[in-house]
């Protein structure tokens, strides 16, 4: 792979061993290792871990990359043919087990106008391949959800997309830590009872219900005024935005403690948003 690969990571060739549907908008996929791949020398960090995924074209049973001795790997890749090249997409290591076996879990949100990786993962059965682009340590720089030393509380808003990463965020969260969060999702249905040690307060937004814009939810509330925030933000770009602005402007936090993240944004595909940064990244 070439020097634009970013390390710690490295190719891993992955097959679904079962697939589970969580709620109407959330599909898990468990991935093993390919063939005598075993998933050695994967590490996931936890939290909002995220990944490369590559997926297959309709028609084509293994996901179809450049051969991975090429030098200059990533370039060759965006070079290849849109049809033929696998569909790459970032998703979040919701949980990943070595004992008895070595597997991960991948959560996939599903949208009734989907694109093709929402479409694969309706249709992902046992023995279907896949390729990632994974962590080889646990302190990668795909592991966002870093609260300092000295947080007080936490504070984080999320879609379905990133509900995923908000679920292993509060597992990992230390017992007892205070945490607000707000979690914008289709249906009833898909406001799951998460598990945390943390003392957390979590308000769904159903969109089913006209719950009210993440904004004008975030700052109806009262948040504690002592102690230093942390706050973690991910999922649609305008709202990522508006909410980073609520905090910084109006609230008055560090912007310096704030994570935020842009998953997707309306009537733009991952990669339209990828070559528009400018478009959904708060100032």
């Amino acid at each position: 792979m070439s020097d634009q690969t970013p390390l710690p990571y490295r190719l891993f060739h992955l097959t679904v061993l079962r697939t589970e549907r969580l709620s109407p908008s959330l599909q898990r996929v468990t991935f093993g290792g390919y063939g005598d791949e075993d998933l050695a020398g994967f590490v996931s960090g936890g939290r909002d871990q995220s990944l490369s995924v590559f997926l297959p074209h309709p028609g084509q049973d293994t996901p179809v990359l450049p051969p991975e001795t090429d030098p200059d790997w990533f370039a060759s890749y965006r070079t290849m043919p849109d049809g033929t090249r696998a569909v790459m997409r970032s998703y979040t290591v919701r949980a990943q087990r070595t004992d008895p076996a070595s597997e991960i879990d991948i959560d996939f949100a599903l949208h009734p106008d989907g694109g093709p990786a929402c479409r694969w993962a309706e249709q992902a059965a046992p023995g279907h391949r896949v390729a990632v682009l994974g962590p080889t340590v646990a302190d990668s720089t795909g592991v966002r959800f870093r609260p300092a030393d000295d947080t007080g509380h936490v504070v984080i808003w999320a879609d379905e997309t990133a509900l995923p990463a908000v679920s292993a965020a509060l597992e990992w969260l230390p017992a007892g830590t205070p945490v607000r969060a707000w979690i914008t999702v289709p249906h009833r249905g898909d406001a799951l009872e998460l598990k945390t040690a943390a003392d957390a307060e979590i308000t769904y937004l159903v969109r089913d219900d006209d719950a009210p814009a993440p904004v004008e939810a975030i700052a109806a509330a009262e948040l504690p005024a002592d102690g230093v925030p942390y706050v973690w933000i991910a999922g649609e770009a305008s709202s990522v935005r508006a909410l980073r602005r609520h905090f910084v402007n109006e609230r008055g936090y560090d912007r310096r403690r704030i994570t935020f993240t842009g998953y997707w944004r309306r009537g733009l595909t991952e990669d339209g948003l990828r070559e528009t940064p400018s478009e959904y990244e708060a100032s």
